[in-house]
């Protein structure tokens, strides 16, 4: 066997297809072809399948031995007996068939239509080689994503899918990168995020809901009331609603547990929700879509808060703008900000009303809690 590290050795090697070969480790070699002197790196299966990868790019017998321990480990490091090469929308599609194995068919039917809009359609991506593709490749395609107007929670949330398909086929012998497609999440006006959350006074609420459609209004004004968030609001149902106090539920935790909470709400709430839910049977949503059937959709009403959003800034100038990145969370913001600052409510009835914790209300809502209300939230923490 030839000391490929020698390049003198090397030269003097006869040209032919075959490569020639030098052993790494058990079950992994390094090829050089000479003639047109490139490099191979070769892996054995315990089944003796044998699979070849050709290290482009490469030069120097320490470079290319580096790239194949590299490629080596990528495939080695996989805890199936038999690897898979193949192109994104095939990974992607096994981890489909793994939830629909596992009998995780809503789960499944959900991630199909994910990556049917926003992956299989795209002119790059899914065609590319799993263990080919680059961090890059996935940024670019993020971007794609970005430049056709739709919100970042919105890309954000259908890149965690593809995370979370592609880790398991990575895990299912799906040969690839994690590295490649793990993102850094885009700056978002995420729940209880203080650092990115939008705050709107009541003059830019009113605003936005006068600019809203009229059912999109109505459910702003909803949020605004209540401090809900957008979801538990959408699946609110008129006989959430008692007269005096609106339930709503909403899933936490990890595996997702649901939480039920009963909303006290003001003289001001509760005469909205008695005209939201009159004349209504008990299992009707309290607020729909513009056709007046459909409960909202998470892409509806932010497609419908951007379009009131730039309807309300093509006339305002100045401090009477809207930030363009606030979303319907900006009323939950709002609310719960409000009920510490200008109504003086203590954090923990605040977290128990709003169904968040007593941590994240110091965490993202501290600097609207008065100096006394601090001194109770200190107190709460030491006890």
């Amino acid at each position: 066997m030839p000391d490929l590290s020698r390049k003198r050795e090397r030269m003097q090697l006869s040209a032919r297809r075959e490569p020639h070969w030098q052993r790494l480790k058990k079950g992994a070699a390094l090829g050089f072809r000479r003639g047109p002197d490139t490099w191979v790196v070769r892996t054995t299966e315990r089944d003796g399948k044998k699979t070849t990868h050709a290290l482009t790019g490469v030069i120097e017998f320490d470079d290319a031995k580096s790239a194949a321990e590299s490629w080596v480990a990528k495939l080695t490091g996989s805890a199936v007996r038999t690897v898979k090469r193949a192109s994104v929308r095939a990974a992607l599609e096994a981890y489909l068939s793994e939830l629909r194995r596992l009998g995780r068919a809503d789960a499944a039917k959900d991630a199909a239509w994910r990556f049917k809009k926003y992956v299989y359609g795209d002119k790059v991506l899914p065609e590319l080689e799993l263990e080919n593709a680059t961090r890059d490749d996935f940024s670019e395609w993020r971007e794609r994503l970005a430049s056709k107007d739709r919100a970042s929670r919105t890309i954000n949330r259908n890149v965690r899918a593809v995370v979370a398909g592609l880790n398991k086929a990575h895990e299912l012998g799906h040969v690839g990168n994690p590295a490649a497609w793990r993102l850094t999440a885009l700056a978002d006006d995420v729940e209880d995020d203080g650092e990115t959350a939008v705050f709107l006074d009541a003059g830019q609420r009113a605003a936005m809901i006068a600019a809203a459609s009229a059912h999109g209004g109505l459910f702003l004004r909803g949020l605004e009331l209540s401090g809900a968030r957008p979801k538990e609001l959408a699946d609110a149902t008129v006989g959430d609603f008692d007269g005096q106090t609106l339930r709503l539920a909403h899933r936490k935790g990890r595996p997702p547990k649901l939480r039920v909470r009963p909303v006290v709400l003001g003289e001001d709430g509760v005469k909205f929700f008695k005209g939201q839910t009159a004349n209504k049977l008990p299992a009707a949503p309290i607020f729909t879509e513009d056709d007046g059937k459909r409960p909202w959709r998470r892409h509806v009403w932010a497609r419908t808060v951007r379009a009131a959003i730039k309807a309300h800034n093509a006339k305002a100038r100045g401090p009477n703008r809207i930030p363009p990145n606030a979303s319907a969370y900006s009323f939950r913001h709002a609310r719960i900000s409000e009920l510490l600052q200008l109504h003086g409510i203590d954090p923990l009835s605040v977290a128990v009303q709003t169904g968040t914790s007593v941590a994240m209300i110091e965490k993202s809502y501290l600097r609207f809690i008065p100096s006394a209300m601090r001194e109770k939230l200190a107190g709460l923490k030491s006890a």
